[in-house]
């Protein structure tokens, strides 16, 4: 980005897209006004051809108006899209296409009529969605204040105020209540009613959060006390279980119980089994069974 002559940086002129004259005809004549360029577009000056032996001041003069013409009427070309510059093309001075665009799309008094009544429409029928908060509820309200602005309407700031105050949702009635019986209204500042609206909501939001952050807590200790007690459950079912199920199977023909490996029997767990090889026999010391069923005769 080049720097201007003022020392600060050059900025990109504003675009225009059809739909938006109102607010590019303010920013380019501000734009054109600090590049120096508006007076060729406002007073449309012709530039004087040069005497003969023109002096040095009347050679500066010559080529700056030339210049500031040339920039005024580039300026506008650039801004445009290509539908619009190849109607404005054929204008070789910048007023005729400045005058051209207004007529254009600024419309008659009938037309800026029915917008700005359009737009008092939409004002006056907006309300706060419970969803909204009041920054964003407020930022609509100026938007649509200052679109009717630009037609030549004013919605004042008192009416803006007075707008919120009459349309926010039940929730803002103990705020303003407040306010009503604390101070006078009436002159209050937009900006001192949106943040003193502004502080309820925080609270409220905060309040909400905390609630929120609660209760996720809540269901995160209550799913790991579920988990604790599930496997706690399933850790003692390796041996307990086992146990209980060869009680049960006590009266149950065939039991519960997988075939043991050594006996072949289902009625009892494997801690159990008679035929273990690590099993000993309690009457003639051998390993493999019990003395139940040794094969050695008692004394």
């Amino acid at each position: 980005m080049e720097a201007s002559s003022s020392g600060l940086p050059a900025l990109a002129p504003p675009m225009f897209d059809e739909e938006n004259y109102q607010a590019w005809a303010v920013k380019m004549q501000a734009y054109m006004e600090g590049c120096e360029n508006w007076e060729a577009v406002e007073d449309d000056y012709e530039v004087v051809a040069l005497p003969d032996n023109p002096t040095l001041n009347q050679i500066k003069n010559h080529k700056e108006g030339k210049t500031r013409k040339a920039k005024a009427k580039a300026c506008l070309y650039t801004t445009v899209p290509p539908a619009i510059f190849s109607r404005i093309m054929a204008f070789f001075f910048s007023k005729a296409i400045w005058d051209f665009l207004k007529a254009e799309y600024q419309g008659d008094e009938k037309i800026k009529s029915k917008k700005v009544l359009n737009l008092v429409r939409e004002f006056e029928r907006l309300q706060m969605k419970e969803s909204e908060t009041i920054k964003e509820y407020s930022t609509k309200l100026i938007d649509i204040a200052n679109k009717a602005r630009m037609f030549g309407t004013d919605l004042s700031e008192n009416r803006l105020v007075q707008k919120i105050l009459v349309s926010l949702p039940e929730r803002y009635e103990a705020t303003i209540a407040s306010l009503e019986n604390t101070r006078d209204l009436s002159p209050i500042k937009l900006a001192e009613l949106v943040s003193a609206l502004q502080a309820p909501e925080q609270r409220r939001s905060m309040r909400l959060k905390g609630s929120v952050e609660e209760a996720l807590r809540a269901k995160v200790q209550h799913s790991s006390e579920g988990k604790e007690k599930k496997w706690k459950g399933k850790k003692g079912s390796d041996s307990n279980s086992e146990v209980a199920a060869g009680e049960d199977s006590a009266g149950n023909k065939g039991g519960r119980y997988s075939p043991r490996k050594h006996c072949g029997k289902k009625s009892h767990p494997h801690f159990r089994c008679w035929r273990r090889p690590d099993v000993r026999c309690r009457r003639c010391q051998k390993m493999g069974h019990i003395e139940k069923f040794c094969k050695e005769k008692g004394d």
